[in-house]
């Protein structure tokens, strides 16, 4: 028998808020991990992104909070990012419609004035990232006395990020009693590490193998040569509005993503493309989010900084416009499409310096992807001479750390090139002495005398 949201025994206010959120059958993490955190168990859950996990850890707790009580915050919800933040800010909003609750969002990027007025208004759940929660807590303008729970969304991100200092002062200033739940789509050593300062014998939920992509999305690889043939690739894709209707390019560098934003946007149109990495203004970066959701663009360029948090339905496609070096960083970029049932296409564009990182995304997978050979009609561009340096100095990096002692094709060629004008100078100075020898002497002798 399929299983439904009423199986939870959650109250009814929360129930017509799910069913016109549009939501009927559970997601897998949501059915496990519900029921344990209503019965106060601590969690830690390993779920691939797209899986439903904000409202597997959201419904339980408002369910036990209910309604406003005292001034201070009951529940913390700690997120890598500001995206991330305010896309679980956006889940409590919509399932907390019939209920008396009061939620803050906290995050860097602009003043903390607006965020303080509303903490003194009373609260009863904060979101925020870790440097802004502790800010405005060293300033006294948060009482965590009253917290009954601490999540940790997206830990291996913090992890990424380098947080884990900034948890453990966390962990130092919160109730020691208090029901924790970390949820992490990879489990690394540093993550392996928090959760045993944070979790005392967690039930242990874990949805799929860890960094495996929702079977939902298929994948593909192409082998391009330089960035040019990659522009013209992205071109030739794109001239299938109908399947590419609404799709996010990743881009490793802030440098890169405004190169293709640019290269788009004479393409298309300023209607149809944005871009956002941690360069743009925060109103600039919201905005262009949600004219992506509300599907008034079609194309939206990114770094890494949008590859966790954005939850949009229909995305179509992701490209991979570069393959990331952090290898986790693939399964959350490929998991903005094929969300919530959906199905969706990941691609990625490799050159000879990337296949290093992409055998290590198969690996970590545990699945080999499907190589597609380069469409005829995509013209191949020559590489130019600084690509190539570049990339032949990348696979010299990935060759040293694979083999200590390897040289590398630079070293070889600079030794080579050092050898031989050596022996050009050893040539030169001979022949110069064999010549000149006599006066040389002669010069001498006259100057001993």
């Amino acid at each position: 028998m399929q299983q439904t949201f009423e199986n939870f025994k959650l109250n009814k206010q929360l129930l017509n808020a799910i069913e016109e959120a549009g939501y009927s059958v559970p997601t897998e993490i949501q059915q496990k991990a519900i029921t344990p955190i209503l019965a106060g168990q601590d969690i830690m859950g390993v779920a691939q992104t797209g899986t439903g996990k904000t409202a597997a850890f959201v419904l339980p707790i408002l369910m036990k909070l209910k309604y406003a009580q005292g001034q201070d915050a009951r529940a913390l919800i700690l997120s890598p990012t500001r995206e991330l933040a305010m896309q679980i800010e956006e889940n409590i909003q919509t399932f907390s419609k019939y209920l008396d609750l009061r939620t803050v969002v906290l995050y860097g990027g602009l003043g903390p004035k607006t965020q303080i007025e509303n903490l003194e208004k009373g609260v009863d759940i904060i979101v925020a990232t870790p440097g802004r929660f502790l800010d405005l807590y060293l300033e006294g303008h948060i009482n965590v006395k009253s917290l009954k729970f601490l999540v940790m969304d997206e830990a291996d991100k913090m992890m990424d990020m380098g947080f884990i200092s900034k948890l453990h002062r966390i962990l130092e200033v919160v109730p020691r009693k208090r029901q924790n739940l970390l949820f992490s789509a990879t489990m690394g050593e540093l993550v392996r590490k928090i959760a045993g300062d944070f979790l005392a014998f967690p039930t242990v939920i874990e949805v799929s193998e860890q960094a495996t992509p929702a079977s939902t999305v298929s994948q593909r690889v192409y082998f391009v040569p330089n960035q040019k043939t990659k522009l013209n690739l992205l071109q030739h894709l794109l001239k299938d509005d109908e399947s590419f209707h609404r799709l996010i390019v990743f881009c490793k560098t802030r440098t890169v993503a405004d190169n293709v934003f640019a290269f788009l946007e004479r393409k298309y149109g300023k209607d149809q493309v944005r871009v956002i990495h941690a360069n743009k203004g925060q109103n600039t970066r919201i905005n262009s989010i949600n004219a992506f959701k509300e599907g008034n663009i079609r194309i939206l360029v990114a770094t890494d900084v949008a590859a966790r948090g954005l939850d949009v339905s229909n995305v179509s496609h992701v490209i991979n416009f570069e393959v990331p070096i952090v290898t986790e960083d693939y399964v959350h970029r490929i998991g903005r499409t094929g969300r919530a049932f959906n199905s969706g296409d990941a691609i990625t564009f490799c050159n000879d310096a990337e296949k290093y990182y992409f055998r290590k995304i198969e690996k970590l997978m545990r699945q080999s992807v499907d190589v597609a050979p380069l469409p005829d009609e995509v013209f191949i561009e020559e590489t130019p001479y600084f690509e190539r340096q570049a990339i032949a100095k990348e696979i010299d990096i990935q060759k040293r750390k694979e083999d200590p002692d390897f040289k590398g094709a630079f070293h070889e060629k600079k030794f080579a090139i050092k050898q031989k004008e050596a022996k050009a100078s050893q040539r030169a100075s001979g022949f110069k002495s064999n010549k000149q020898g006599p006066k040389t002497s002669t010069k001498r002798n006259y100057r001993t005398k």
